[in-house]
């Protein structure tokens, strides 16, 4: 059974600690606002994905993609909504040690993670593919999702620390300033990407 949970650990980290817009977001959020900021904004993105979690594990996930036109309207839906979070980065005007009035919270991640089809493709990928060794197949989905929760945890605390370590090396407000506007940048970059390389463009 260990080695089915490893293995299990090991494929949710590489699935959602790779970068993408979520673990870049964060990223942009820590390094924007620092960790304490940006804490709401990861509780969100975890709320968010446990509802992933929680559909995939029932198997309502499976369902939801089954709708190609209802999916392709989610992934727009996330996307935007990303988009609007790079706003939000590039014109917050907090300074080194104040919270301004557009930094990214809780309701930003979470409702970035509740629309978005690849959070729910991942989930339901990990529960397909992996096989624990217990009495039940409820018990086994259970323990899927604990486990996978708890590397969503760890993975994205790690990019919201990263960022937080960038905020820490700021030393001006103009610095500051320039580090949003790279991540900001950087994060519309990469959606631009996601939307070229898929069926959107």
């Amino acid at each position: 059974m260990l080695e089915a949970v490893i293995s299990l650990a090991v494929t949710a980290f590489l699935l959602l600690g790779s970068p993408g817009p979520a673990p870049l977001a964060l990223a942009a959020v820590g390094a924007s606002s620092g960790v304490k900021a940006g804490a709401p904004f990861l509780f969100g993105i975890l709320t968010g994905l446990s509802v992933a979690i929680v559909a995939a594990a029932t198997g309502l996930g499976a369902l939801l993609l089954s709708f190609p036109q209802l999916t392709k309207s989610l992934q727009i839906a996330a996307l935007l909504y990303l988009f609007y979070v790079a706003y939000k980065i590039a014109t917050n005007r907090s300074g080194l040690s104040s919270a301004g009035d557009k930094t990214v919270g809780f309701l930003d991640g979470f409702i970035l993670n509740l629309f978005n089809p690849k959070a729910y493709a991942a989930c339901i990928a990990i529960f397909a593919n992996t096989s624990i060794p217990v009495a039940s197949q409820v018990q086994a989905s259970a323990i899927a999702a604990l486990v996978l929760f708890l590397v969503a945890v760890i993975a994205d605390s790690l990019w919201l620390y990263f960022g937080g370590i960038l905020h820490r090396v700021v030393k001006t407000p103009q610095q500051l300033k320039y580090l949003r506007l790279f991540f900001a940048s950087l994060l519309v970059l990469l959606l631009v990407y996601v939307i070229l390389s898929s069926n959107l463009a």
